[in-house]
């Protein structure tokens, strides 16, 4: 019978999961300015392997607005450009022959609208996943007062994850408040 910290602890770190899961992804949405992350899902082909571009390129954002990609490697510039151009990243390369620029255009409000939408959703699923890792935790928490655990150190652990899940719901709102802000601000 696993013991009621072990629970609560398990079903924390699952929540820490889903919130850095929730960090990344909206790490990913572009806002407007430039952003390396933005970049973070793309494959190269390097000699025969998909690797992320990270780890064949130096990637700098030398101002607000312009994302370069210096490869290591001279002969990788079009497969690099290739691959930016074939990735959901909707900017369109431009190559001086030893680094790649990409301009980062500015969002129209109805784009922003989408983003906001999208990150919206993100944090949805990851508020569902939060909840459900309460739920889980609670079910397991019955099931052991049904195996003799006290009633009251059961109400003591449902009142627990609770304030762990309300934590997490907060950080969610936070992390959506900044990321819409960042969207939205022109």
């Amino acid at each position: 019978m696993q013991d009621v910290k072990t629970l609560l602890k398990d079903a924390e770190e699952f929540m820490q999961a889903s919130i850095e899961y929730l960090d990344e992804t909206l790490a990913h949405i572009r806002a407007g300015k430039a952003n390396p992350r933005i970049l973070d899902g793309i494959k190269v082909d390097y000699y025969g392997s998909h690797v992320p571009l990270s780890n064949v390129a130096t990637i700098t954002t030398p101002d607000a607005k312009t994302i370069t990609v210096q490869p290591w490697e001279k002969g990788l510039i079009t497969v690099i450009e290739k691959a930016i151009l074939n990735s959901d990243v909707g900017i369109t390369p431009m190559n001086n022959g030893e680094t790649i620029r990409l301009g980062i255009p500015p969002l129209t409000e109805e784009r922003r609208k989408i983003l906001v939408k999208q990150a919206r959703h993100e944090g949805e699923e990851t508020k569902i996943s939060i909840r459900n890792a309460r739920r889980e935790a609670i079910e397991q928490f019955k099931k052991m007062q049904k195996e003799g655990l006290p009633e009251d150190a059961v109400k003591d652990a449902e009142n627990d994850v609770q304030k762990i899940h309300d934590k997490y719901i907060k950080r969610i709102d936070d992390l959506l408040a900044g990321k819409e802000k960042e969207i939205m601000t022109v």
